[in-house]
C-alpha cells in the first residue's frame, strides 16, 4: 500500500502500518494527533507542566518503539491512553503527587481559554463572595481528588473530566469493565467522605 501525500484522512491503524514499513511522515502523523490529548491526560494526572512534558515524550518513545506490539482490531487512541496512563500512574506511585488542575486545560493561556476549559463548581452568574467560595470548593475538591488511590484517580479524570465512555477507559487501562465501574463508585464514595464537611 502506498503512502498518500496527504496523511491527515488515512485512519489511525493505516498511519500505523505505514511507519511500521519505517515512513516518518506516519510517526509525525501519530505525534500531530496525539501529543497534545497524551499531555493533557498526564498534566491532569500529575500537575506539573514540566513533568508532563517528559512523560508526554516517554509515552511516545515507548509508543513508537512499541508500534509492532499495537493490535489494530483495537482503538489506536485506547493503546496510547494505556501507555500514557501508567507512566503517569508509575510516576505518582513514585512521587505521591497532587493532582487535577480546575483552572484549565494546560495549553489554556487566555482567560476564555482558562473558562472554556475549566471545571464549573458553581454558577457564572455568581457574586463575588459566591465566586470565592466555588474557587474554594473546587480547591477541596481537587486535593480530595489527589489523595485517591492512582486507579482510582485515573478513572475518575477520565470519566468525569475527559469525559471518555466507560468501554475505553477500560481497554485504556486493561482493566475488567466492572472493575472499572467498581473504581469509579468506590472513588466517589470515597470523595464523599472526604468532601463530607463541604456538604455540610
Amino acid at each position: 500500500m502506498a503512502m498518500p501525500s496527504e496523511l491527515g484522512a488515512a485512519t489511525d491503524q493505516e498511519i500505523v502500518a505505514f511507519a511500521l514499513n519505517g515512513a516518518e511522515p506516519a510517526h509525525r502523523e501519530l505525534l500531530r494527533r496525539y501529543e497534545r490529548p497524551v499531555y493533557s491526560l498526564i498534566y491532569r494526572m500529575v500537575r506539573d507542566r514540566e513533568l508532563a512534558e517528559d512523560l508526554t515524550q516517554e509515552t511516545f518513545v515507548k509508543v513508537l518503539n512499541a508500534l509492532d506490539r499495537y493490535r489494530p482490531e483495537y482503538k489506536f487512541s485506547s493503546w496510547v491512553f494505556k501507555i500514557a496512563n501508567n507512566a503517569a500512574i508509575d510516576q505518582l506511585r513514585r512521587k505521591e503527587l497532587d493532582t487535577l488542575s480546575f483552572q484549565g486545560g494546560p495549553d489554556a493561556t487566555t482567560p476564555d481559554q482558562i473558562g472554556a476549559t475549566s471545571l464549573q463548581v458553581g454558577d457564572r452568574a455568581e457574586s463575588p463572595l459566591e465566586e470565592l467560595e466555588a474557587r474554594e470548593i473546587g480547591d477541596a475538591i481537587q486535593e480530595a481528588i489527589g489523595r485517591l488511590r492512582p486507579e482510582y484517580r485515573a478513572c475518575i479524570i477520565m470519566r468525569h473530566i475527559e469525559g471518555r465512555p466507560y468501554d475505553e477507559i477500560s481497554e485504556a487501562l486493561d482493566l475488567p469493565l466492572g472493575t472499572v465501574k467498581t473504581y469509579i463508585h468506590r472513588a466517589r464514595a470515597e470523595l464523599r467522605e472526604l468532601l463530607g464537611p463541604l456538604r455540610e
